[in-house]
């Protein structure tokens, strides 16, 4: 197998990418609670989440190697190239809960994203595997059996596949939740970003990533962030769960 890896013609980044988009939302148009909030008010929660996403996205990217983004400033195409799906996830987050201020929606609508998310983040995770080295998602040497050699000649950890494979268990774990009808409304979606960003944080340990915030990179800075913010949320909204059994 050559890497990148074209499907009739087109290069498997933005082939991927753009399935990733086009199915997720479809999925999302499917799937979503229609009694939780009314399409005209979705329709504000997805742009808010867009803008969010394409913004976070690109600020933790530029925050990777900050030697590197100062020292190229004026290069246009460097400012723009690159983004990273933790910063898209959180970015999103501050966007759809702007978006829901300036609507003055209260309701949680997070649990009717994470399948949407699931599905786009793994059609797009084929793509970064497919690109190879260039698409800078692999991972650190390794004589795993699951080691895979992107053109080089070097095994490494195929860390894209593995994403994969987490966020199908992830995906069959909030299944199960949502089955057993236990919880609150947006404990599904906030037990996928705190998997998630856990994950994030373990799997970028065998990334060959610059890692100059005090052993950990960008990303597990974020993932750090974020895992506290909803161990608080989920703790909080459980105190609150029981206390009115309890009345």
């Amino acid at each position: 197998m050559h890497f990148p890896f074209y499907i009739f013609g087109i290069h498997p980044h933005l082939l991927f990418e753009s399935l990733s988009y086009f199915i997720g939302f479809r999925v999302y148009l499917y799937t979503r609670n229609q009694e939780r909030i009314p399409m005209d008010k979705a329709l504000w929660v997805i742009v808010g989440a867009t803008l969010g996403a394409a913004f976070g996205s690109k600020l933790l990217y530029l925050l990777e190697d900050p030697k590197r983004t100062f020292d190229n400033l004026h290069h246009f195409v460097y400012l723009i190239e690159g983004k990273t799906i933790v910063g898209g996830l959180l970015g999103g987050l501050f966007g759809v809960e702007l978006a829901k201020k300036c609507i003055g929606w209260t309701r949680s609508t997070g649990d009717d994203f994470v399948l949407p998310l699931t599905v786009g983040m793994m059609i797009g995770r084929i793509g970064c595997f497919l690109t190879g080295l260039s698409d800078h998602t692999y991972g650190v040497e390794t004589m795993w059996l699951t080691g895979i050699d992107f053109g080089d000649g070097i095994k490494r950890h195929p860390t894209q596949l593995y994403e994969m494979v987490f966020l199908g268990v992830l995906a069959f774990s909030n299944y199960l939740v949502k089955k057993s009808k236990v919880g609150w409304e947006g404990l599904q979606f906030q037990l996928f970003m705190s998997g998630y960003l856990l994950f994030r944080l373990l799997i970028d340990f065998i990334k060959p990533t610059p890692h100059p915030y005090l052993g950990f990179n960008n990303i597990q800075l974020a993932s750090l962030i974020g895992i506290g913010y909803y161990v608080w949320l989920i703790m909080k909204k459980h105190t609150a769960k029981r206390r009115g059994i309890h009345a």
